[in-house]
């Protein structure tokens, strides 16, 4: 079974957990829902559940009545699943922007494990 864990930045802060936990209880829970399902069907887990976007980046694909919330990951050995960053979705396509973050704090998960 895959674990999944918190992209952490050098200073210690863990964006994507601070993201979720801003969220109200009812998208918290359905996130949480959410990445129970990713952690047992891993890389299985296809829409409405997540969805592959780009060069090994995914997102978990969460709604809560009107609200549509994604939460950005990749796989890494060892059956990791390391979450970079989270957003409220409020367009047609997940933002450029928030790929880029994504790839760039994978870059530097793989930087700081010694496997860029």
């Amino acid at each position: 079974m895959f674990s999944v864990e918190y992209y952490v930045k050098q200073d210690g802060s863990c964006p994507v957990e601070e993201f979720i936990l801003s969220l109200d209880d009812k998208m918290q829970a359905k996130i949480f829902r959410s990445l129970e399902l990713l952690e047992e069907f891993e890389n299985q887990l296809r829409e409405p559940h997540s969805k592959q976007l780009i060069d090994g980046i995914y997102e978990l694909r969460v709604k809560q009545s009107s609200n549509i919330t994604r939460v950005l990951y990749f796989f890494y050995i060892n059956k990791k699943i390391i979450l970079t960053n989270g957003f409220i979705k409020k367009t047609q396509n997940t933002p450029e922007r928030q790929i880029d973050i994504a790839k760039k704090r994978r870059f530097e998960y793989l930087k700081r494990e010694g496997r860029k």
